[in-house]
């Protein structure tokens, strides 16, 4: 597996409907990333995870060449891009699975989806890295 040689900041964000469990949405935000992340915050309304560790990534990564949607990532990571930020729409009720699945707008996801954002200063270089076909 190629090195990560990019520092990120990561966030995934996810609305809490009234009639969902907050621990089960902060559940799906961390299912995306495949471990605990320390800081998220949980509010009425919404959840919110930020890491500033970029080994967050991997399991997204893995996801993407798992599912073959790297160049749907890939596309989607450049066409959203703004300065040095970029983002997905993820299916929430994937993610509870644990399973990455890209959603082209939010009513793909019934529940809303979770929004993920990738800010850096080498943004080219993590989204060549997420979507890279060089290792597998």
């Amino acid at each position: 597996m190629s090195q990560i040689n990019f520092s990120a900041m990561i966030t995934l964000k996810a609305t809490i409907s009234p009639s969902e469990d907050p621990a089960k949405v902060v559940g799906a935000l961390e299912k995306v990333t495949g471990q605990t992340i320390d800081v998220v915050t949980s509010g009425p309304r919404v959840a919110k995870l930020v890491t500033d560790q970029a080994n967050t990534l991997i399991r997204i990564r893995d996801q993407l060449r798992d599912r073959h949607v790297r160049s749907a990532a890939r596309r989607r990571l450049l066409f959203n891009r703004e300065n040095n930020s970029t983002s997905l729409m993820l299916n929430r009720q994937a993610a509870t699975t644990g399973v990455l699945a890209i959603c082209g707008s939010p009513e793909e996801s019934s529940l809303g989806p979770i929004y993920l954002t990738i800010e850096s200063e080498k943004l080219d270089a993590v989204i060549d890295w997420l979507t890279s076909y060089s290792d597998g």
